[in-house]
Formats: C-alpha cells, sequence, structure tokens
C-alpha cells in the first residue's frame, strides 16, 4: 500500500506572523528598545601656567680669521697658501681658547667646537675724495664655540675667560632646565587639580553631585623654550662678568585640560 506524504505549505504573510511571533526572534527587538539612556555630564577645561627659574645655560661663542683682501678680478682666489696661515692661526687661538676655560674650571666634556667654516666675503675699499672705491676679496675662516654651563654661578667667571681668549663674537646665553619633565608634571598636576576644583565648585552651587570621571584629555601639554639672551663681546668685557647683567630670568610653562564628570541630582 502507497502511503502519501502531504507538506503543508503556508502562505508568505502567514509565515512572516509567526515568524515575528516567536519569542525568540523578537528578543532583539525588546533589547535594542531597552538602551540605556546617555550619561548626564559635567565638562570642565583648566589651564595651568608655572613660572620656572632655569638651572644651567649655554654659551655660544666664534672665532675667525681673515686672509689679507685682494683685489677682485674674475680669476681671482685666495691663495692655498693664505687659508693655511689662516687656518693655523685660528686652530691655534681655539687651543688657547679651550684651556682658558679649562683653567677657570670647566670640563673639557662641557665645551663643544663646532666645524670649520670657510666663507669668501667681498668688502668695499674707500678711495680718496671724489674717487670710485674698490672692490676686494678675502676669504673668512671660523668657528663656532657652544660652552655648557651646569652651574649659574660660574657663568660670569666664564664670560671672563671668554673675553681673556679674544673671541670675536660672543652670540649670547641660552637658559635651560636640567630636568625640565618634573617641570612639565608639575603643570600638567595643577591644570587636573583646578579642572577639580572648577567642578566641585560648580557642583557645589548647582546642587549636584559629582559621579565618576567618564573622559580626560589633553588639550596642550606642557611645552617650554629655552630663554634666549643675546649679547657682544664688548658688552661683556665692559660689565666685567656681573651677576647683574645676567640674570636668567624665569621659563613658563602651560598645559590645558579636558575633564568630564558624570553628573546626578544631590542627595
Amino acid at each position: 500500500m502507497t502511503q502519501v506524504r502531504r507538506h503543508t505549505r503556508f502562505p508568505g504573510a502567514l509565515l512572516s506572523i509567526l515568524l515575528l511571533s516567536s519569542p525568540l526572534l523578537a528578543m532583539p527587538v525588546v533589547a535594542s528598545a531597552q538602551q540605556e539612556a546617555p550619561h548626564k555630564r559635567l565638562d570642565v577645561q583648566a589651564q595651568s601656567e608655572i613660572q620656572v627659574v632655569p638651572d644651567e645655560a649655554t654659551l655660544s661663542a666664534r672665532l675667525w680669521e681673515l686672509t689679507p683682501a685682494i683685489a677682485q678680478r674674475d680669476d681671482t682666489s685666495t691663495s692655498p697658501e693664505a687659508l693655511s696661515k689662516a687656518r693655523q692661526r685660528l686652530e691655534e687661538r681655539a687651543a688657547r681658547l679651550i684651556e682658558t676655560l679649562e683653567e677657570a674650571g670647566l670640563e673639557r666634556d662641557a665645551i663643544n667646537a663646532g666645524s670649520l667654516r670657510v666663507q669668501p666675503e667681498t668688502i668695499q675699499v674707500r678711495q680718496k675724495e671724489g674717487a670710485e672705491g674698490s672692490r676686494m676679496t678675502r676669504t673668512r675662516l671660523e668657528r663656532p664655540f657652544e660652552i655648557d654651563i651646569a652651574d649659574l654661578d660660574k657663568l660670569p667667571m666664564m664670560l671672563d675667560a671668554l673675553t681673556r681668549a679674544g673671541v670675536n663674537a660672543l652670540d649670547g646665553v641660552t637658559y635651560d632646565l636640567s630636568n625640565p619633565g618634573v617641570a612639565s608634571d608639575k603643570a600638567l598636576t595643577q591644570a587636573l587639580e583646578k579642572a577639580r576644583h572648577k567642578a566641585e565648585l560648580m557642583a557645589d552651587t548647582l546642587g549636584i553631585e559629582l559621579g565618576p570621571v567618564i573622559s580626560v584629555s589633553e588639550n596642550r601639554s606642557p611645552v617650554y623654550q629655552p630663554r634666549m639672551m643675546a649679547m657682544s663681546a664688548d658688552a661683556a668685557t665692559e660689565s666685567g662678568g656681573s651677576n647683574a647683567e645676567y640674570r636668567p630670568g624665569t621659563i613658563t610653562l602651560d598645559a590645558m585640560v579636558s575633564v568630564s564628570w558624570e553628573i546626578r541630582p544631590a542627595e
């Protein structure tokens, strides 16, 4: 006997109704409708600025020698002999400069001698009144020096040593911090403390309660620029290296932060 199996077919609309009415399939829809409401929050920005006294400095100076000036022509160039003599004079002066600084109590590692620079120069030589001046050429051989001073009390002494050594130019003093990270941390900490103080003041005034911190960001990280002060060799000689002439002043560091707290009505 042959058995005939019949398959029941549901219309498309009825199948859709059955699927939607299934408890398991409807759960995501219920969960989506029960999403948590966003937190009420208090946003605060705060900025802190601190002044720090430098504790180290760098002196910049230069020595140079010039070759004899010669009349300018198309085929004119400084002779190798003149260049060699100028370089020898320059190296001798550089050696005396380093020796003078060491005698003043500076360690050799604190003296940084730059590379030799060779640069042609053109000068105008004045003639008698009414006559046209002539153009001359010469070559400048130059060596820059940077002197690191870890003890600012020794700065006047080092200035005296440089002038005694006969430097051609004192390009200035750069005051700096030996440990800038400590000062940066202090500026950032003060900015965060200021943000909390502002938030607590606002909460007390408005009758609300501060919850946990939701977010915090650093809008501007503490940065600083070493303080530079220009000078001349003549000014250093006239001042006698006095402390009054070269006070370090202060270096400014500032930081800015944004902090958000969850808030709720005060109990």
